[in-house]
C-alpha cells in the first residue's frame, strides 16, 4: 500500500493539520519526522477546535498509530501537557503514540540561549522554543536524546557538557550563569518527564519499517514549510531542520524507495511569520484585511502573520525540491470578496528574469516580483463539495496555478472545518 509524504510548500502555516487529518482517514500510521513544538496544527471538526504542536494530526483517529520520529526535537514537558489535553478530550489512547528514543530533547537551557539571541540585533524572529539550540547540540554530538531520559548518570553528564558550552554565551549576553539549584531542577524535571513517557518510547524507525513492509498505509507529516528548509529555504531566515520531503527519510529511518507519493500544501495566497525576505508581501492595509479574513495568527505563538499574494515562482521551487505529485490548495474561501487577485509568476533581478527564488537571501530581498492579475469572485464557496460547485473565477484561478507551477490539484479546502473540503484524488489509491 502507498507511503505518502505531506509537506508545506510555502513558509509553513499552510493548513497541514487539516490535510493530514483528512488523509489520516485512509492511513494506518501517521509519522511526524522533523521539527519541534514551533509547529502548530489547528484542526476544526464540527466547529470544535483542537490544536496540536508535537503530536501528529492523525491522533484524532483512534485506530491510527502515531509516531514522533528520530529527526524531531521534543520538549518533554510540552509533550506531556499536550498528551494530557488530548486525553481530556478522549483522544491519544494507550498504545496509540510512539516516541522515538533517538529523537533529541529540548531542555530549559536551549530556551535560555534562544531567548537571549532573539533580544540581539539581527534576530530572525523565532518562537523561542529552543528548537535551534537543540539542533545545534545534536549537530555538535552532545545532544540529549529521548532514550537518555531514563539514564540519570548519562543525562547529568550530557547536561554538564552542554552547560559548559552554553554558559559563556549566556554570560556574554548579560544573563547570569545557572546555579546549582537551577541545574538540578532541569535534570530532575527531565528525569520525571522521562519516567512518565517511558511506556511510549521505542524504536520508531523499526516500527515504521514493519508497517510499510506489512502493507499498511503510512502517512509522513511534515512541519513548517519548504521555504523554511535549512538547506533550500530563504537562509538564514529558516528553521533548523529539513522540512522537505527528503527529510522524511532521514528523520524516520526509511529509504527513499519507500516513498510513493508527495503532496505539497499551499494556501491560495502566502503568509510568513518572523523576519526574512517575502517578495509578494502586501501593503499593510491590504494585508490586515486578508489576515483577519484568514485568521492568520500563529497556532503556537498567536503572532500575526505577514500576508502576501500567491508566489508561483516559489511554488515551482517547492515542486522541484520535493518532487511533488500534486498540490492541496487551502483557504480558497478567504479569496472571496477580495477583488482582483494577483499571482507572482517570476522576479526581475539585475535585469534578468527568474522563474524561481534566487539562492541568496539578499538577492531575494532585491528581487521585484512580476505579477499577473486574475478576476476575483464574490460567491460563497464554503459549501462546495465538487469543483463544479465553485465559482467560474475560482476554477480559473486554480487551473492557472496548475499551469504556472506544473503540478495538479489533489485537494481544495474551502473552509476551516474538516467537511469543507473537495477531494480530487486519493493519495492512497493504487
Amino acid at each position: 500500500m502507498p507511503v505518502v509524504v505531506v509537506v508545506g510548500a510555502q513558509w509553513g502555516d499552510e493548513g497541514k493539520g487539516k490535510v493530514v487529518d483528512l488523509y489520516a482517514e485512509r492511513a494506518d500510521m501517521v509519522v511526524r519526522y522533523g521539527g519541534g513544538a514551533n509547529a502548530g496544527h489547528t484542526l476544526v471538526i464540527g466547529g470544535d477546535k483542537v490544536v496540536t504542536h508535537l503530536v501528529p494530526s492523525g491522533i484524532l483517529h483512534q485506530r491510527v498509530k502515531c509516531v514522533l520520529g528520530d529527526g524531531m526535537v521534543i520538549d518533554p514537558t510540552t509533550l506531556l501537557e499536550e498528551i494530557a489535553a488530548l486525553r481530556a478530550r478522549g483522544l491519544c489512547g494507550d498504545g496509540q503514540l510512539l516516541i522515538s528514543s533517538r529523537a533529541h530533547v529540548i531542555l530549559d537551557y536551549h530556551r535560555w540561549l534562544e531567548a537571549v539571541r532573539e533580544e540581539q540585533k539581527g534576530a530572525i524572529g523565532t518562537t523561542r522554543r529552543g528548537i535551534g539550540p537543540a539542533y545545534e547540540s545534536k549537530a555538535a554530538r552532545r545532544g540529549v536524546r529521548v532514550g537518555d531520559l531514563g539514564r540519570p548518570a548519562r543525562l547529568r553528564e550530557l547536561v554538564a557538557q552542554n552547560l559548559d558550552e552554553i554558559t559563556p554565551l549566556l554570560l556574554a549576553a548579560g544573563r547570569p550563569a545557572p546555579g546549582r539549584a537551577e541545574i538540578d531542577r532541569v535534570i530532575d524535571g527531565a528525569l520525571a518527564a522521562g519516567e512518565k513517557l517511558a511506556p511510549m518510547i521505542g524504536d520508531a524507525g523499526r516500527l515504521v519499517d514493519r508497517a510499510i513492509a506489512g502493507g499498511e498505509n503510512v502517512l509522513f507529516e511534515g512541519a513548517q514549510g519548504t521555504l523554511l528548509d535549512i538547506d533550500h529555504g530563504t537562509y538564514p531566515f529558516v528553521t533548523s531542520s529539513s522540512t522537505i520531503a527528503g527529510g522524511a527519510c532521514t528523520g524516520v529511518g526509511v529509504g527513499p524507495t519507500r516513498i510513493d507519493r508527495v503532496i505539497g500544501i499551499s494556501k491560495a495566497y502566502c503568509t510568513r511569520v518572523g523576519g526574512g525576505p517575502f517578495p509578494t508581501e502586501m501593503e499593510e492595509a491590504t494585508a490586515e484585511a486578508w489576515r483577519h479574513a484568514g485568521q492568520e495568527f500563529g497556532a503556537t505563538t498567536g503572532r500575526p502573520r505577514r500576508c502576501g499574494w500567491l508566489d508561483a515562482a516559489a511554488l515551482r521551487l517547492a515542486v522541484r525540491v520535493n518532487g511533488l505529485d500534486g498540490i492541496a490548495l487551502t483557504k480558497l474561501d478567504v479569496v472571496r470578496g477580495r477583488g482582483p487577485v494577483k499571482v507572482c509568476v517570476g522576479y526581475r533581478l539585475d535585469g534578468a528574469t527568474l522563474d524561481e527564488p534566487p539562492a541568496d537571501g539578499e538577492d531575494l530581498l532585491r528581487a521585484e516580483p512580476e505579477y499577473i492579475e486574475l478576476p476575483g469572485w464574490d460567491v460563497e464557496s464554503r459549501g462546495a463539495r465538487t469543483i463544479d460547485d465553485l465559482p467560474a473565477a475560482a476554477r480559473t484561478y486554480m487551473s492557472t496555478l496548475e499551469r504556472l507551477i506544473g503540478a495538479p490539484m489533489w485537494l481544495v479546502s474551502v473552509g476551516a472545518d474538516r467537511a469543507d473540503t473537495i477531494l480530487l484524488r486519493d493519495p492512497f489509491a493504487g
